[in-house]
């Protein structure tokens, strides 16, 4: 067993986002993200089989969804994406890190 940190080893710049899973087990999957002014491709829309739950540590950042809705998240904010609801990342703040934690499960 080997204690880790959630906001260790993080880069200060960023040419990509960093995605990491922190625990993959039965129906559950969690992972860190970090990001830094990035954000999905143009006419790119995640369509995952999964529930995606979505908690801002850091920084903030606005998903947009298929109708056309964008959420902004700011640090402490959270969110439940249902599987299958179309949605990207439209912004990430270029001047600080924003650390996600998500959540996916069945």
């Amino acid at each position: 067993m080997k204690q880790q940190n959630f906001f260790s080893n993080i880069p200060d710049n960023l040419s990509e986002e960093i995605i990491e899973t922190i625990l993959n087990h039965n129906n559950i999957r969690i992972e860190r993200i970090i990001s830094k002014g990035q954000s999905s491709p143009e006419d790119f829309w995640y369509d995952q089989s999964e529930n995606e739950w979505i908690l801002v540590l850091a920084g903030k950042a606005m998903i947009k969804f298929e109708d056309e809705s964008i959420i902004t998240l700011h640090k402490g904010d959270y969110l439940l994406i249902p599987a299958h609801q179309k949605h990207r990342v439209e912004w990430t703040d270029p001047k600080q890190h924003t650390i996600w934690l998500t959540i996916f499960f069945s």
